[in-house]
C-alpha cells in the first residue's frame, strides 16, 4: 500500500539507479551495496545500519513489479495528493485529486483508490464506498516489509511486526523463504468500512547477503580458491556447507577455474524439495612469491611452451 513517504523518497538515487533499469540489474545493484552497508562489516556504525535500511526499503518496493509501477505512478502525479490510513475525511478533495492536473498518469485503479481513500472505502469501483452496492466490500491491504539475516531466511523463524496503528502481529516465516518474496495473512489488513471482511497483511520479505553462500533457486553457490598445483594435479579439499560443517571434495587433475561440482542435498529446504550445494573452483593466484618459486614457475613456463590462447586467437580470425 502506498505511503506518504513515497512522494518524498526517490528510490532510484538511493540505489543509484535509472527508473528504466532491469531487474537483474536492480538486483546486482543491491547485493553490492547490501554486502557494502551489512551491519556484519560495520558493526557500531550507526550511519552504515541506517543506509543498510535504506537500501533495503529501497529495493523491496522496486524488486516488486506492481509496487514499482504504483510507486512510480505516484511519483509521478506529483506531491499534491495525500494518503492517509483514516477513514472518512482524512484527506481532502484538493489533496487527493490535485495530482491529477499536473500531467501525471492516473489510471482508472488510480482514481478508484483515491476515491475509496476519501470516502474511508476499501473497495474497487466505488463499492462500499458509496453505500455498499453490490455487498459489503474487503477492507484494503496492508503491505509491510520485513528484512532477514541469510541463515534465519533458510531455515524459518517467527518475528514480531510493528504495525502503523500501533499493532504487534507476530509472522511465522517458512523455511526456505527467498529474497523478495511475499507473504500474505489472511485478516489482518484494515477493517471492512462496511461490515465485511477485513483486508490482508502483505509483507515483502528481504533478506541480507550471506559472505560466503549465493542463493540460487533451492541451490545454494560457494566459490571455493584452490592453488594452481592443486587445479593441475588434481587434491581432495575441504568445502564448507551452510550448517557449520565441511565436505570433502575430489579435484580432478586439470581442473580448470569456473568448473563447479554439485553436492547433493546440501542446498535450501523447502516444502518443494531440498536443493544441492554448488562449489565453483576458483584457481588463486599467489601474490607474493620467493625467488625460490619463481624460479620453479619459470622452469615449469619452458617446459610447457605452448600458448592457450592459440585457440582464441585463430578464431576470432576465421569467425569460426
Amino acid at each position: 500500500m502506498a505511503s506518504q513517504d513515497w512522494f518524498e523518497k526517490d528510490f532510484y538515487s538511493v540505489l543509484g539507479v535509472s527508473k528504466d533499469v532491469s531487474e537483474a540489474d536492480l538486483k546486482k545493484t543491491y547485493r553490492k551495496l547490501a554486502r557494502q552497508y551489512h551491519p556484519d562489516s560495520n558493526a557500531g556504525d550507526a550511519a552504515a545500519e541506517a543506509r543498510f535500511k535504506e537500501i533495503s526499503e529501497a529495493y523491496a518496493v522496486l524488486s516488486d513489479r506492481a509496487m514499482r509501477e504504483e510507486y512510480d505512478q505516484i511519483r509521478a502525479m506529483g506531491s499534491g495528493a495525500r494518503f492517509s490510513s483514516g477513514g472518512a475525511g482524512s484527506a481532502g478533495f484538493e489533496d487527493i485529486f490535485r495530482g491529477f492536473g499536473r500531467g501525471g498518469r492516473a489510471s482508472a485503479s488510480d482514481f478508484d483508490d483515491l476515491v475509496g481513500n476519501l470516502f474511508g472505502g476499501g473497495g474497487g469501483r466505488f463499492g462500499g464506498g458509496f453505500g455498499g452496492f453490490g455487498g459489503p466490500t474487503k477492507g484494503g491491504d496492508i503491505t509491510a516489509n520485513t528484512t532477514l539475516d541469510f541463515l534465519t531466511a533458510i531455515r524459518g523463524d517467527t518475528v514480531s511486526l510493528r504495525m502503523a496503528d500501533g499493532r504487534e502481529v507476530k509472522v511465522k516465516i517458512p523455511a526456505g523463504v527467498s529474497d523478495g518474496q511475499k507473504i500474505r495473512l489472511k485478516g489482518k489488513g484494515q477493517p471492512s468500512p462496511d461490515g465485511g471482511e477485513p483486508g490482508d497483511l502483505v509483507i515483502t520479505v528481504s533478506v541480507r547477503p550471506h559472505p560466503v553462500f549465493e542463493r540460487d533457486g533451492l541451490n545454494l553457490r560457494v566459490d571455493v580458491p584452490v592453488t594452481f598445483a592443486e587445479a593441475a594435479l588434481g587434491a581432495t579439499i575441504e568445502v564448507p556447507t551452510l550448517d557449520g560443517e565441511t565436505v570433502r571434495l575430489k579435484i580432478a587433475a586439470g581442473t580448470p577455474s569456473g568448473r563447479v561440482l554439485r553436492v547433493k542435498g546440501k542446498g535450501v529446504t523447502t516444502s518443494k524439495g531440498t536443493g544441492d550445494l554448488l562449489a565453483e573452483v576458483v584457481v588463486a593466484v599467489p601474490d607474493n612469491l620467493s625467488t625460490s618459486a619463481i624460479d620453479a614457475l619459470e622452469a615449469f613456463a619452458k617446459l610447457t611452451p605452448e600458448n592457450p590462447r592459440d585457440d582464441l586467437l585463430a578464431r576470432a580470425r576465421t569467425g569460426r
